[in-house]
């Protein structure tokens, strides 16, 4: 065979591939925190999804933390444009939630359980339990049908009490998610377990169909710590969605896909169930959601709408002005450095789940930046070896590119002055939770961490920055 009649058979034999349309696709997201600002935008892009693949059967997974009690709006609301949101995409189709800390947000744990499925949810969290009872607020897993084939899903959330609201912490029951997945993910997995279909989420088969194949789905907000314990126990080839710290990657291991999606809706996870030669598996795309995006009308006009009767003059009013708008990412990064600027520091670290959505072009009012910068303290210093400081930036500002074998979980957002020299001594600031939770972020050895004067605090650092 020529070398040119070899090369249009291989052409001919990738387009084809592309032109093989998926066998069922998951829109995945975690962390979605109340970002209002592309509510509408989400349920725009799954309605095109659903358009650009007609008769491809199409889920969305959410994988814990949907809401905010930070934000004002939800708070006030009591998360009506979240259950909105919730119910709007019920219609399109499957939607299924993963309980994270930040779900109990407006409601008791079980009210919350019981309003989340009253949108059409279907809500799981395995290792979560109300210690008055000792059983669980949730289902650990279901069984999801999609066309041909069926997922079998299990949610894990955090047990990192601190990370959840102190008005429910007496309703917990947390188990380690690693100790509780080595002992119930063999028994789900194998067919024995909990994961019984749900009847409104069926599809009739007709006389003659294929059976369907049973794909497990694993969704863990529980960091990614947590997960690596808990990745060597799924099978071979499962869809496994982390979340929680605010990370965006694809890792495959073996046949197995290890994803996280981000925050804020900045980016969403299409997973794609492709059939190829080497058999069926899972093709993950993370693609960006942006402010801009076309949006869904009824829901665009509901936030707006919601926005507009929540809102008090004080949120409204302008605290500062960007030359451009800034996505989340960029947002946290412009942040850090107007901390290491205002500590007058050679380094900045700060925790990336300080941070929320981007910043708007032009005037950024109170409510917007509230949603940028989630939480406020003093700055803690300290001064550290460069040969310390090194290792703990090789931890830090870890992208999508980042090798796994590098990722701890800490997801640290670091501003540099300049080149760090192993002799030098360096003056480093942080924010107020990496403080509390040194050993979490900083190692076992962490240094002395001093406050600053009280008044010089993140938000201000970056309220100042943001009128220079």
């Amino acid at each position: 065979m020529s070398r040119a009649v070899f090369l249009i058979l291989a052409l001919a034999a990738v387009a084809l591939r592309a032109a093989t349309p998926p066998e069922a696709i998951l829109v995945v997201l975690g962390d979605l925190h109340s970002a209002y600002e592309r509510s509408a935008q989400l349920v725009a892009r799954v309605d095109r999804l659903r358009g650009d693949n007609p008769g491809v059967p199409l889920a969305v997974l959410l994988n814990g933390d949907t809401m905010e009690y930070g934000n004002a709006v939800a708070r006030r609301s009591a998360g009506a444009i979240d259950f909105a949101l919730f119910t709007a995409l019920a219609r399109r189709g499957p939607l299924v939630i993963n309980f994270g800390n930040h779900e109990p947000e407006f409601h008791d744990v079980a009210e919350t359980v019981r309003r989340l499925e009253a949108t059409g949810a279907q809500v799981i969290s395995g290792n979560l339990r109300d210690p008055a009872t000792g059983q669980p607020y949730a289902r650990a897993s279901l069984a999801l049908p999609l066309g041909a084939h069926t997922l079998t899903l299990v949610g894990v959330t955090t047990d990192r009490l601190s990370t959840w609201r102190v008005a429910i912490r007496p309703q917990l029951d947390l188990a380690d998610p690693a100790v509780w997945a080595r002992e119930h993910f063999p028994r789900i997995f194998s067919g024995a377990g909990d994961a019984a279909p749900s009847p409104r989420l069926s599809e009739p088969r007709g006389e003659g169909a294929a059976s369907p194949t049973m794909l497990p789905v694993v969704l863990s907000h529980s960091g990614l710590r947590a997960d690596r314990a808990m990745l060597p126990l799924v099978p071979d080839g499962t869809l496994f969605a982390g979340a929680h710290d605010h990370l965006r990657f694809v890792q495959r291991e073996g046949r197995t896909i290890y994803f996280h999606s981000g925050s804020w809706m900045e980016f969403i996870s299409i997973a794609r169930l492709t059939r190829t030669t080497a058999g069926l598996g899972w093709a993950v795309e993370q693609v960006p959601l942006a402010a801009a995006d076309p949006a869904d009308p009824g829901m665009d006009k509901l936030v707006r709408a919601t926005l507009a009767q929540h809102l008090t003059p004080e949120e409204t009013a302008v605290v500062g002005r960007t030359l451009r708008a800034l996505a989340p990412s960029e947002a946290a990064r412009f942040a850090v450095e107007a901390a290491r600027v205002a500590a007058d520091a050679d380094v900045a670290l700060v925790g990336a789940t300080t941070f929320g959505a981007g910043l708007p072009a032009g005037d950024v009012t109170r409510h917007a930046f509230d949603a940028c910068v989630r939480f406020d303290g003093p700055l803690h210093a300290a001064e550290v070896s460069g040969a310390w400081l090194q290792k703990i930036l090789s931890r830090a500002n870890q992208g999508p590119e980042t090798p796994f074998a590098d990722r701890g979980g800490e997801n640290l957002i670091a501003a540099i002055r300049g080149p760090i020299a192993p002799g030098r001594t360096y003056r480093l600031v942080t924010a107020d939770w990496i403080a509390k939770n040194a050993k979490n972020y900083l190692g076992d050895d962490p240094p002395a961490l001093t406050e600053r004067k009280p008044e010089l605090k993140l938000k201000a650092a970056v309220i100042a920055a943001l009128n220079r």
